[in-house]
């Protein structure tokens, strides 16, 4: 793969007349941590789509973990990619449990389907949740349980098949402050470790993006504003310009944050 673990070359995605990816040129490395920001209906979450491997572009080149998404199995290579969000939680039964749920990524799947688990399954399935603060949710069921509690749930699910790639979208939207704060830390420790996967997340909000994070790409109806590492493409014209208001950009070193100028 020569460090890359993604690459997206003109990619365009259309949805009846609506064009919800337009050209987008990306590369993520192996060792990059990317945050994606943008308004509602930028185009983030297809992005997030096409670099998971469920959705392919109408137009343009789309390379997951080295395997070009036009020839590659689709399957196997999902497999390979960690991903929580919206798309998965939706899919979920209220009836499963969280452990249930998490050692279920480990064959691609979300709900038990008579599949057998060992115990070396169970015991990263609960160190997993245990990790991202989870661990007294191992045996509620999924329906029971918070907004908050569902993200940590999924993002140890996500991590369960040791996946290449780890792809979150909007991880901490709904949470409340302390909530928020607890899933940044954790994720900015995820960040600094250097056995972790590839990460990026998706987010409406510069404060919710975690410190350690390398790179951000900027995004605006289906396009690309601004990308590259944080420290050059975080400035209060390329936010300007992606949310369409002026914007003032603060830093303190570790994590960001945006007003209104």
């Amino acid at each position: 793969m020569n460090g890359q673990v993604l690459r997206m070359s003109g990619v365009t995605v259309r949805r009846g007349d609506a064009e919800l990816l337009r050209d987008v040129e990306w590369t993520v490395e192996e060792d990059e941590r990317w945050a994606v920001l943008g308004p509602n209906g930028a185009g983030k979450t297809s992005l997030l789509s096409v670099a998971a491997a469920q959705l392919a572009p109408g137009a343009g080149t789309a390379e997951v973990l080295g395997e070009p998404l036009a020839e590659a199995d689709a399957t196997e290579l999902r497999s390979l990619v960690g991903f929580a969000g919206s798309a998965v939680a939706n899919r979920v039964p209220d009836s499963m449990t969280s452990l249930d749920l998490v050692v279920s990524a480990a064959y691609g799947y979300v709900g038990r389907f008579g599949e057998e688990y060992g115990t070396v399954d169970y015991a990263r399935g609960r160190a997993l949740l245990a990790r991202w603060g989870a661990g007294r949710l191992a045996d509620r069921r999924y329906g029971t349980l918070s907004e908050g509690e569902r993200k940590r749930v999924l993002i140890a699910r996500a991590l369960m098949a040791d996946p290449e790639l780890l792809l979150l979208d909007e991880p901490a939207a709904g949470l409340d402050l302390g909530g928020r704060e607890d899933l940044l830390a954790r994720l900015a420790a995820l960040a600094g470790d250097i056995d972790s996967p590839a990460l990026v997340i998706v987010s409406h909000h510069v404060e919710e993006i975690p410190a350690g994070f390398t790179h951000v790409l900027m995004m605006r109806d289906g396009r690309v504003t601004a990308s590259g590492p944080v420290e050059e493409a975080m400035t209060g014209e390329n936010l300007s310009e992606t949310f369409g208001l002026p914007l003032k950009v603060e830093h303190d070193g570790e994590r960001w944050r945006a007003r209104a100028v």
